[in-house]
């Protein structure tokens, strides 16, 4: 018993010295852990905590022609503060909190119990994520530990609307998303840099002060060859076409036909890339370049190079064309807009006619319309530097039906993007030399030194220089009275140039509604500007692109040359070259006295034949253009009738008949006579107020009203200009 009793005290002695032992393991452990290796845990410790982010770049700037800034980036300053710095007061906490309440608004105590609901081992607490650039400097002279500031960017359009398809717009982590921004966007967001945060168990990222961070590297910019100003002109005068003729959408295009390069692009609806929510995705849709559309009578140009390059017409040649305006095709009715009659090949051209044009083309094998098609750029890609371009739609020859031929000649059945058709004109302008069309002239890094310039790259020859030559002046007689572009036409400045007018094929057949387009290259003699505009269904009549878009052009090129010095000059010459000096007045019945008064002042020389004291003929008859070397021959008589005398007392005129002249000429004729005029319309004189061979006070105004040609009613069958 003795010995049993004596076994088990030993195990109770043994299991107690354990349990004893325990406690002081721990004990010893918790002494090496904090006395012995704690420093060098603790670093461990850190490291592991220890995580990077990044810091982002700031993203380059976009540049007009000129360097007016069209998209940067504006500073947004973050507050925050690390509660837990070593030495932070509560006297400066509250310092902090009353100068943020000072610059924002809010009371010194929403800031104060922000700081108190933080998290007990919170190093970085978020006061105010957008402070203005004097809160910011005010916080940072407060120059306490403790006071974290930031800086992120917000990007910024300084324009607004201005370009907005052109240069795009980013999203809310700064990537491009539409435009510019999103063809360039490697080069212009730059390299993120990198900053030192602790991360703890949590997951939860903290700053902290005096963390090493790398500073980023700002993106490089962009020099664009847009100019500001002229894209202002096109986007106000594109949408006060668009509200006059009640389109549904348009798109417009400025280039320069010997570089390529882009001097305006715009559509309407329209959208503001500083909040590009603001519309939906379609309004910001670059019509310009990603719409594709049957391009009508524009697409005559393919017709008339093949046609001349291939001598398969003549320019002297007579094409018959239906009293009613219309021929059956392979089954398909085909019409003019109005009835012509007998046209020459220049006809053709300046009337637009669909009839005329189809003969001429069905001349050409299928093969060879395509391959002049291909050469002026339809079906590919202009290679613009702008995203989400489409190439168009060209059927090869063996898709062709027996009538594709015909319809393809004045712009149906293909599809084209309106800067195919842009580069297209620019290429006919530039003496067949096609150019790629650019936006960007170079990029520059964050010293302004050029990293990549862009070169001026020609496409290919369109057709021969010969070609080109022979066709010019016909596309210039379109510019003209007789021409379908009346209404394009700008007093004193040459135009080349082609309207276009095509129904829409919606579900499977043509309807009664339209894309009216025209397309101008200014000045004609030395060209530097092609101008396109497209109408999407104009609510108008007729909808011709004469009558619809060209008005636009011509309020365009107008404006444009208004603020260019070269043709403003151009046209100050061409006024001087084309200026009549003067015009033969109507002496007949005045007196011999009062016949050499008025022709002295005006200071016309002339001779008198005969006696008497009346004048009976004249030669040159009233009205014929005048040069300083002509003189007017007076033939006297000392009697006439009673109805061909006039009385001219001293400051009368009388009032010329200008029936049946251009609004120019009129104009000079009743200036020539003292007169003030009041223009009502424009094209040829139809009627005038006072009635000719009245005798009116000079200084007084002579009413003159204008028209063009009639335009008659659409068809119900395709119809182009």
């Amino acid at each position: 018993m003795k010995n049993t009793r004596s076994a088990i005290l030993n195990r109770m002695f043994m299991a107690f010295g354990l349990v004893l032992l325990i406690p002081f393991a721990i004990g010893l452990q918790l002494f090496r852990v904090n006395f012995i290796e704690g420093d060098e845990l603790r670093n461990l410790w850190n490291e592991q905590a220890i995580d990077y982010i990044s810091i982002p770049a700031q993203r380059g700037n976009i540049y007009d022609q000129d360097g007016s800034l069209l998209a940067t980036n504006n500073v947004v300053f973050k507050a925050a503060i690390d509660p837990k710095i070593e030495g932070l007061t509560n006297t400066q906490i509250g310092q902090i909190c009353d100068t943020l309440a000072k610059y924002t608004g809010k009371p010194s105590r929403f800031y104060q119990q922000k700081i108190r609901k933080a998290p007990n081992r919170s190093r970085y607490v978020v006061l105010n994520k957008s402070i203005d650039t004097e809160a910011h400097e005010a916080l940072r002279q407060l120059n306490i530990r403790g006071v974290i500031l930031e800086e992120e960017y917000k990007r910024m359009y300084n324009f607004g609307t201005l370009a907005a398809h052109t240069l795009g717009f980013v999203n809310h982590d700064l990537n491009g998303m539409t435009g510019l921004e999103k063809e360039y966007d490697n080069q212009l967001r730059g390299e993120d840099g990198v900053q030192q945060v602790r991360r703890d168990r949590n997951g939860h990222i903290y700053a902290y002060l005096g963390a090493p961070r790398k500073q980023p590297q700002q993106g490089h910019s962009l020099h664009t060859t847009i100019d500001s100003h002229i894209q202002a002109i096109v986007e106000e005068e594109l949408k006060a076409g668009i509200d006059k003729t009640r389109s549904t959408s348009g798109s417009a295009i400025v280039m320069d036909p010997q570089t390529g390069a882009i001097k305006a692009m715009a559509n309407y609806p329209t959208f503001n890339p500083n909040n590009p929510a603001s519309l939906n995705s379609t309004n910001r849709r670059n019509f310009a370049i990603s719409d594709m559309i049957e391009p009508g009578s524009t697409f005559k140009l393919v017709t008339s190079i093949a046609a001349v390059e291939q001598e398969k017409v003549q320019f002297d040649e007579q094409f018959e064309t239906p009293e009613d305006g219309k021929t059956l095709i392979h089954g398909q009715w085909m019409r003019d807009h109005e009835p012509m009659g007998t046209l020459s090949f220049p006809e053709v051209i300046q009337k637009s006619s669909n009839v005329a044009t189809a003969q001429i083309a069905m001349r050409l094998s299928k093969d060879a319309f395509y391959q002049y098609a291909r050469n002026l750029g339809f079906g590919t890609l202009t290679n613009i530097d702008l995203p989400n371009e489409e190439s168009g739609r060209l059927p090869k020859p063996y898709e062709w039906s027996q009538v594709t031929l015909p319809w393809m000649s004045i712009g149906y059945e293909v599809q084209a993007t309106p800067i195919q058709i842009a580069q297209a004109y620019a290429a006919f302008a530039n003496e067949g030399t096609m150019m790629r069309p650019y936006l960007v002239e170079k990029i520059t890094n964050g010293q302004d030194e050029i990293v990549q310039q862009t070169n001026k790259i020609p496409v290919r020859k369109i057709a021969k220089e010969s070609t080109i030559n022979k066709l010019y002046p016909i596309f210039k007689d379109v510019v003209s009275d007789s021409g379908t572009a009346e209404y394009a036409q700008v007093d004193g400045l040459s135009i080349v140039g082609k309207t276009g007018t095509a129904q829409k094929y919606i579900n499977g057949q043509y309807r009664n509604e339209y894309r009216s387009s025209f397309v101008g290259v200014f000045p004609a003699d030395d060209p530097k500007y092609v101008c396109l505009i497209v109408l999407d269904d104009p609510d108008t009549y007729p909808p011709y692109g004469g009558v619809t878009a060209g008005p636009i052009f011509r309020e365009t090129a107008n404006r444009i040359a208004g603020l260019d010095n070269e043709i403003e000059k151009h046209i100050l010459q061409k006024e001087q070259e084309d200026d009549v000096w003067a015009f033969a007045p109507n002496l007949k019945g005045l007196t011999k006295n009062d016949a050499k008064a008025l022709l002295q002042k005006q200071q016309l020389p002339y001779k008198l034949q005969g006696n008497g004291d009346w004048i009976t003929n004249q030669t040159p008859a009233s009205g014929t253009e005048l040069t300083p070397d002509d003189e007017i021959e007076l033939t006297l008589s000392n009697t006439i009738a009673e109805t061909e005398v006039q009385e001219l007392p001293d400051g009368y005129s009388l009032i010329p008949d200008v029936g049946g002249m251009s609004m120019r000429k009129a104009m000079v004729l009743l200036n020539n006579r003292g007169f003030e005029t009041q223009k009502i319309g424009s094209g040829t004189i139809y009627r005038q107020f006072p009635r000719p061979g009245d005798m009116m006070k000079q200084g007084r105004t002579v009413t003159i009203r204008g028209k063009a040609k009639p335009l008659e009613s659409l068809t119900a069958n395709k119809s182009t200009e």
